[in-house]
Order: structure tokens, then sequence, then C-alpha cells
């Protein structure tokens, strides 16, 4: 399909619909977002090549998606939770030691593959995603401390990985890396200090009622041009603009997201921009590389093992073992991997699908122990109305 019109989007609209078809299918408890990438691989490089994935207009769209993409990943992580910070040293604890796993991995594939590519396998196997993550365990209503110390496990692990994917993923520009990182961390909190005064002085409250009663979604308009001009700072200073995403979406978690806004990004997000990005990212990858490289799909089978394996560390300090696969869920850090990658061609031909591939398996085992925790959730469910004790947690 040439050019970049109402008939394209119409058609990624359409294609974006396998993302909650799949997801309705009960039995995989699957994220919307696969179904998208399946979705963008039918119809881009993989499958029928109908759009152009190089389209100056189509990057534009998708680089706004991948903005509010990590913009919303950023508001998932429960900072503002008291709960959640009580559970932080045990957190911390088990992100680092899955880290270090992490970092042991990393080096063994880079040197068994012979990519070079070792900090940037060790940051993918210890990232988390909180985006993922924590709706799985509000729809499963899981409850108790080691479910609050694997929220904040995660909120710690994902932060701590996005932050360092754009330094390890080039590692001959780690250094114009960290700066363009430090000036976009600057004035993420520049904007954080200017909204928590504003919140303090009742300003954004008064904002919030002017907006809804006149209904301008000022509030909206007023994140939007912060996050497009730290996006425009990272594009600048060769740095993802998934940092300055994440940045304005952790300020904004922070202090406090509105319900109006909550609701707001989710349809302007999850209604367009997010299904175009990963149907973008879909189309882009080139899954058909990996049959005439086959060590890529042996390594991307070994980076979401190596991912789970890392994560199941968190058992030797008393995690119970569905929960440690749960923060084993990767998305952003992955996405953002290929995504880089692919634009900056800093990746071997085929090694994007198979970073895609190693988060992929990452979900399909998180959805099983998803699975067994519902079962144990509704088993234990049934024991306590019958009045006896209930079993371990999961």
């Amino acid at each position: 399909m040439h050019g970049f019109g109402f008939h394209t989007l119409a058609l990624l609209a359409v294609v974006g619909f396998a993302g909650p078809l799949l997801a309705s299918l009960p039995r995989l408890r699957l994220p919307a977002v696969v179904g998208e990438l399946v979705a963008g691989l039918v119809v881009g490089k993989t499958g029928f090549d109908v759009v152009d994935v190089t389209d100056p207009t189509f990057q534009l769209f998708a680089n706004i998606g991948f903005a509010l993409v990590m913009f919303v990943v950023g508001t998932h992580v429960p900072i503002r939770g008291g709960e959640v910070r009580s559970g932080l040293p045990t957190a911390v604890a088990r992100a680092a030691l899955g880290g270090a796993g992490a970092a042991v991995f990393g080096v063994a594939l880079a040197a068994w593959f012979g990519t070079g590519h070792a900090a940037l396998y060790g940051v993918l196997m210890a990232s988390s995603s909180a985006a993922l993550a924590l709706p799985i365990i509000d729809s499963l209503r899981l409850q108790g401390p080691a479910v609050l110390s694997v929220t904040a496990q995660i909120a710690v692990a994902d932060a701590a990985c996005i932050v360092l994917l754009p330094l390890v993923i080039d590692l001959r520009r780690v250094a114009a890396a960290t700066l363009g990182a430090l000036a976009v961390t600057a004035c993420a909190a520049v904007f954080f200090v200017v909204l928590r005064a504003a919140d303090r002085r009742g300003w954004r409250k008064r904002l919030h009622g002017y907006s809804e009663k006149r209904r301008l979604a000022l509030e909206l308009r007023s994140n939007l041009i912060v996050l497009f001009a730290l996006a425009a700072l990272a594009v600048s200073a060769h740095v993802s603009i998934m940092l300055a995403g994440f940045a304005v979406g952790l300020v904004v978690s922070t202090i406090g997201e509105p319900r109006r806004l909550a609701r707001q990004l989710f349809g302007m997000t999850e209604g367009f921009f997010s299904p175009l990005f990963f149907v973008w990212l879909g189309a882009s990858l080139q899954v058909r590389e990996l049959g005439s490289h086959p060590k890529f799909i042996l390594l991307g089978l070994a980076l979401g093992l190596g991912a789970v394996l890392a994560h199941g560390a968190g058992r030797l300090l008393g995690q119970p073992p569905t929960l440690a696969v749960l923060s084993a869920a990767q998305l952003g850090v992955p996405v953002a991997a290929a995504t880089i990658g692919t634009e900056e061609h800093l990746l071997a031909v085929g090694e994007s699908a198979a970073l895609m591939l190693g988060a992929l398996l990452t979900i399909a085992a998180t959805s099983i122990a998803v699975a067994v925790a519902a079962a144990n959730a509704d088993r234990a469910a049934r024991i306590n109305d019958s009045g006896t004790s209930p079993p371990a947690p999961v």
C-alpha cells in the first residue's frame, strides 16, 4: 500500500482489533498487545507487506504512540502507596538478586551467540512490566504482604531498566546517552517541582474544575505539551523518547493522576495510538529472518527462559513461585530495545525479532502463572466460605 492516508489508518484500525479479540479468550489471559504485534507481522514485512513502515508519517504516528505508551507505563508505577513503600527493602533485594542473575545470563548469552550485547541482554532479562503485571494483580484481587512486595519489586525493576536501556543498547555512545538522559531527567525534575507547587497551592485543582466545567481538557493538553517537549529534547540529545514518556508519567504518578486525565489518556492511547504503535512494531520486524538465522530463535528462547530463571531467584528470599514468574513479565523494555535497535540499526539481522520472541515467552509464562494464581484464589475463596483455614498464599 503506497502512501499514508485515511485508507492506511482505516486498515490499521481494523487489524488493531486483533488485540482485543485475542485478549477476549479467557483461558489465554494474553494482553492485547500480543494480538496487535501479530497483526503487524501479517500486514508488514513478515507477511503481505501492505504497509510501508518507513513512511515518515507512519513513523511519526508510531513514535507518538511509543511516547504515550511509556507515559502510561510511568503512571502505573505505584509510587504514592505507603503499603508499597513498606515492602521496598525486600523488593529491592529481590530485584537486585534478579538483576545479578540476569547479568550473568547476559554475559553467557552474548558470548555464546557472539553478539557483544551482554549488557543489553542483562537489562532485558532483569526488567519487569508494571503496565502488564499491575492490572493482572488488580483483576485477580491478589492481596497480602507478598503481593505488595512483588508490586514494589516490579516497579523498581521496571524503572531501573527503562533508565538503563538507552545507556547499554549502544555502548559506543554511552557518554552522549548519559548526558542526554541526565538532560531529560533534569527537565522532568523541573516539571515535578512546578507540578507539586501548583498542586499544593490549589492551582491544579482549580484548573481541573475549570477544565471539567468548560470541557477543555486543559490537563491533557498541558501534559502533552510537556511530553512532546521532552520527546523533542530526547530526540535532539540522541536518547530514546521512551525515557521522556516514562519520566513524565512517573512525575504524574508521584503527584497523583486525576481520574479525568487517566480516562482521557486511556481513550487517546489505548483507542488509537497504542494499537497503531504495536502494529507498526510488528510490521517492522522481519520474523522471516529468524528462519535464515536460526540461532536467533535459540537466542529468543534463551532470553525468555533466562528472564524467568533470573526472577525465579526471588524464591531464595521466600517469594511464592507464581509471583516470581509474574515479576518476569516483560513488555516496555524489550519493545523499546527492538524499536531503537530497528530504527538506528544497532542490532544484527533477526536480533530484534529474537528480543520480541523472548518477551512473548515471558508473557506466556506469566499467563500460566496467572492461571495457577487464579485457581489458588478461587480455591481459597471456597475454603473461606466453608469456614476452614485457607492454603498458603500464591
